[in-house]
């Protein structure tokens, strides 16, 4: 059984953007760019009804596209680092749509999100690694941030046993409310339709 989360594609560019990131650091497994993602709702491993009705209730969130930008750095484990991650910059809309999905996996009966949620994006997971080496890395790479970027969907992700996390798989697409970016439009004045 495959473990399910909601989350947010990143565009290719500021994928490339995150795997310019990577520097070598004994301990350290860098997230491969196909995998680079937000997480808005992890469910776990669900299967029969509970899965079907998480499924189903994604599919009823609504809320309008909008715009993101990643916007520095941090570690999550204190003085055991175990992940280096990029900051999502605040955003109402990012956190209008989040709560739509823990509403989804409450009313399908999974239990609350026990943490706040903390927009970000994994680019590596640590493992034995010195907190120095990780400042002293962080200290390296400098500031970090990218260009806004359209969301105009959200997707189910499925994840397959493997340690480090991916393989990610998108199950399902779940598109927002004027949600249809076109790039050449954009030069016109009229990127959302």
């Amino acid at each position: 059984m495959p473990r399910l989360f909601a989350g947010i594609e990143l565009p290719e560019a500021v994928k490339d953007q995150l795997s310019e990131l990577s520097r070598p650091l004994l301990g350290a497994k860098w997230v491969d760019d196909d995998d680079l993602h937000i997480t808005l709702r992890f469910a776990g491993d669900i299967e029969g009804r509970l899965q079907r009705e998480f499924i189903d209730l994604l599919g009823n969130v609504e809320a309008d596209a909008f715009e993101l930008r990643l916007d520095g750095l941090g570690t999550f484990g204190g003085k055991d680092p175990r992940s280096i991650w990029a900051a999502v910059a605040p955003n109402p809309a990012l956190d209008a749509l989040q709560r739509g999905c823990e509403r989804a996996a409450r009313n399908a009966g999974l239990p609350p999100e026990p943490h706040p949620f903390r927009a970000h994006v994994t680019i590596a997971r640590l493992r034995h690694v010195l907190p120095e080496d990780v400042a002293r890395l962080l200290g390296q790479i400098g500031a970090f941030r990218t260009a806004p970027f359209p969301v105009t969907e959200f997707v189910l992700f499925s994840s397959r046993p493997k340690v480090g996390g991916g393989p990610y798989v998108v199950e399902a697409t779940y598109p927002l409310r004027g949600g249809y970016y076109d790039m050449e439009d954009d030069a016109h004045g009229d990127k959302w339709r």
